[in-house]
């Protein structure tokens, strides 16, 4: 496959070879052209962008947040209707993209935790991906930036530039770059409708990884000596003192400067959407082409990504479509989850999801298609969203199961008597390190919580989520709630059901589905108490 040239002074050292030929092709497209290649219009289809960024959240106008600037996702709003009720269906990265991408929850796709470095969790051989439904259908499909799924033969992207092919800095933060792989996907001859899925790292953090560039890369390629330049970039900056500290993070000069951090990645994000809408309009893509904004999981602070909070779960949820204009500018107040994202795109092209077999068990989608909502707002239906959370890294064992709707929220922590892990990239965040050195120290922490119960959970937790949004009030053990406790746990177990859950009878038992049992699944008890 052909390769996209930088014009970025490379902070990252690279191949020297791939380095040379990158800028002596670069410098051909600056002598020969001069300018952005002039792009002939195209006949009318339907195409499809899907936009991901990496831990993001609401600091954003779209989502009321006055400070952090994000002009072109602003205007993205504009042309679109906003959910105000947007959520994953599980807060890590790989699961999360692995749902977004097959439309089922990781405990039935088989993406159980990370899939990057030693972690090495896949997906199931035999799971239907949107990839595979879309290139059965001659649609031609590409992904630019972070990937993080596998195994590639169920994800088959027929246009790829990930951090597979190159250091995930340049693919999912290096707007340059990606500006020019979007250019070169999109200057084929190819003729086919297309799905195109850019999903950037930015505001991801990186400080465990690559602490030179800042807590969130908001140096790489600022400019600054060492750091090199990311020539369509912009850099935004942000004073602590001006930034809205969430409800579930400390309000403390060392949280406010980390904010400030993300703002800056953010803002960056903010300014690729901006170029690679550009390229969509200059390409004559922009009055046929399906465009979808989210996230894959919470921000990076407590409660948020690995959580299953809201603070983890909401998600930013932006959808324009060029056929449904009479809704542009609007919210939605319908509850919907990452799962919806197969089933809308699929609906897009008319493209039915037939049932079949996984590990001997019919699949069934959960997730529905949102295109009805771009027509109109619903008066029923979209009043809850479920979760599934097992793993981030392979040592962060904590399962969970959440049923979310419009009053309550119920979160099973099947292994309760286990502490919650933090994970390497935020343990060693400044706003982490700053909690964990009060809390040693005995000082006030400026925080909602504490860290002995955020470590320790009971196995349910029942929140009134309109009249205690921050989830502070335990309801489980209320007997004024014991009926609604039940429904939610029967509905819980009921999808649970649907969905193929492995883990239906943790922690009080163990399912036996083969053998004499195959016809009727049982959970077995352990008599162990729970």
């Amino acid at each position: 496959m052909a390769q996209c040239h930088s014009l970025t002074i490379n902070p990252t050292v690279m191949n020297m070879m791939k380095v040379l030929s990158c800028l002596i092709l670069s410098l051909l497209v600056v002598q020969v052209t001069g300018v952005t290649n002039v792009h002939v219009a195209k006949p009318k289809k339907r195409n499809v962008l899907l936009i991901v960024g990496d831990d993001a959240g609401f600091e954003t106008q779209v989502y009321n947040n006055t400070v952090c600037k994000t002009p072109h996702l602003d205007d993205l709003a504009k042309r679109s209707v906003v959910f105000k009720h947007g959520f994953t269906s599980v807060s890590s990265c790989s699961p999360s993209r692995s749902a977004i991408l097959t439309g089922m929850p990781q405990h039935q796709n088989g993406m159980y935790g990370l899939n990057n470095a030693i972690n090495h969790f896949v997906s199931f051989d035999n799971v239907r991906s949107l990839p595979y439904y879309l290139k059965k259908r001659g649609i031609r499909t590409g992904i630019v930036g972070k990937y993080n799924v596998g195994p590639d033969s169920v994800y088959p992207f027929e246009f790829h530039y990930t951090e597979e092919d190159f250091p995930i800095t340049q693919v999912g933060r290096n707007i340059t770059f990606m500006k020019q792989c979007v250019q070169e996907f999109f200057d084929t001859q190819d003729e086919r409708p297309f799905f195109l899925y850019i999903a950037f790292h930015d505001p991801h953090r990186c400080g465990h990884t690559q602490p030179e560039y800042g807590q969130f890369c908001e140096k790489f390629g600022n400019g600054e000596p060492g750091m090199g330049i990311i020539p369509d970039w912009k850099p935004v900056l942000y004073d602590p003192k001006d930034v809205i500290v969430p409800y579930h993070v400390q309000d403390t000069p060392v949280a406010r400067a980390d904010i400030a951090a993300q703002y800056t990645t953010y803002s960056r994000l903010d300014q690729g959407i901006g170029i690679f809408l550009a390229e969509l309009e200059s390409a004559g893509y922009a009055d046929d082409t399906l465009i979808i904004y989210t996230s894959d999981n919470g921000i990076p602070f407590p409660s948020g990504r690995t959580n299953l909070y809201d603070a983890g779960m909401s998600e930013p949820f932006v959808v324009s479509s060029p056929l449904h204009k009479q809704r542009w500018g609007q919210e939605s107040n319908a509850l919907i989850s990452t799962v919806d994202i197969t089933p809308t795109i699929l609906d897009w092209w008319n493209i039915s999801h037939k049932s079949y077999k996984l590990n001997g068990e019919y699949v069934t989608l959960t997730g529905k298609s949102l295109l009805p909502i771009l027509e109109a707002e619903p008066t029923s239906g979209w009043d809850k969203v479920y979760a599934s959370h097992n793993l981030h890294e392979s040592t962060m064992y904590y399962p969970m199961r959440v049923i979310r709707n419009r009053n309550y929220k119920l979160i099973h922590n099947l292994h309760f008597r286990m502490p919650f892990f933090i994970d390497q990239d935020f343990y060693i965040s400044h706003t982490f390190q700053d909690l964990l050195n009060r809390t040693r120290a005995h000082e006030v922490t400026h925080w909602y919580k504490d860290l002995q119960s955020y470590y320790y959970r009971p196995q349910w937790e029942l929140f009134d989520v309109q009249h205690d949004p921050k989830e502070i009030k335990n309801l489980a053990l209320d007997s004024k709630f014991s009926s609604i406790l039940a429904d939610l746990k029967k509905d819980l177990l009921s999808w649970q059901n649907i969905t193929n859950d492995p883990w239906i009878c943790s922690p009080w038992g163990i399912l036996e589905n083969s053998g004499p049992y195959q016809q009727s699944p049982t959970c077995m008890s352990f008599d162990n108490g729970l």
